[in-house]
């Protein structure tokens, strides 16, 4: 009994009053989810909640908003204790390094919306817990989604001491044609446009990627290569 009180104070009275107003979490709520910005009803489980702090940590930070429905409907929640414990289990248990969240609590009538902050991870990836394997989750637009390999290659690539170079040969003039004329490229697009195999594919375009010579993004599960914003 006693493991299970220090167990549960452990991860209790870490909420902070926020300073945001009612109307100020309005506006907020209007601006609608984003991959800034995640609606929860209320927290199912330490595991689900894990992947959308992993997601914002994986991407730019963002914040999830417990006690507001996916439409946007303010509920709030009626006690805030249980969801403060899962909070903080899921950040410290769940994920892998673990996530240093602020949790806020804002009064709306009878009722508290958490709002929870997550900060952008200084060490990437940040992977979450798994029945048989660890899972990377990014931020993609609205919705947190399982990263693909090379995604991960990139946030392992983007945080390491080693610096990123890479060579200007025949594989890249054609990729960069492709890119001016086309857009965006797949690996195995790329793997077949310069014959190889896809590794090596994968590979080129995870090194310039990193280098910041080319940006990428995730659609319908697949990862697309596309310049770089920064070098356009």
């Amino acid at each position: 009994m006693k493991d299970e009180f220090e167990f549960y104070m452990q991860y209790s009275d870490t909420v902070k009053v926020s300073k945001l107003t009612r109307s100020d979490l309005k506006n907020l709520v209007q601006t609608g989810e984003s991959s800034f910005l995640e609606f929860k009803h209320s927290v199912a489980s330490p595991e689900k909640i894990a992947r959308e702090m992993a997601a914002f940590a994986n991407t730019k930070g963002g914040t999830i908003l417990i006690g507001v429905e996916d439409n946007g409907e303010i509920l709030g929640v009626e006690g805030y204790h249980e969801e403060e414990f899962w909070l903080n289990q899921a950040a410290v248990e769940e994920c892998i390094p673990e996530i240093p969240i602020k949790i806020e609590l804002l009064n709306v009538g009878e009722r508290d919306v958490l709002i929870v902050k997550v900060p952008e991870a200084i060490e990437k990836p940040i992977y979450v817990k798994g029945k048989q394997t660890r899972l990377v989750y990014v931020r993609v637009e609205d919705e947190s989604v399982v990263a693909s390999d090379e995604y991960i290659e990139v946030l392992k690539q983007n945080y390491s001491d080693t610096g990123v170079t890479f060579e200007y040969g025949e594989n890249e003039q054609q990729l960069f044609r492709f890119l001016n004329e086309y857009g965006d490229i797949t690996v195995k697009r790329f793997s077949l446009l310069i014959s190889v195999t896809t590794y090596r594919a994968a590979k080129i375009l995870v090194n310039l990627v990193s280098a910041g010579v080319l940006d990428l993004f995730e659609k319908d599960g697949v990862t697309h290569y596309t310049f770089s914003h920064k070098t356009s």
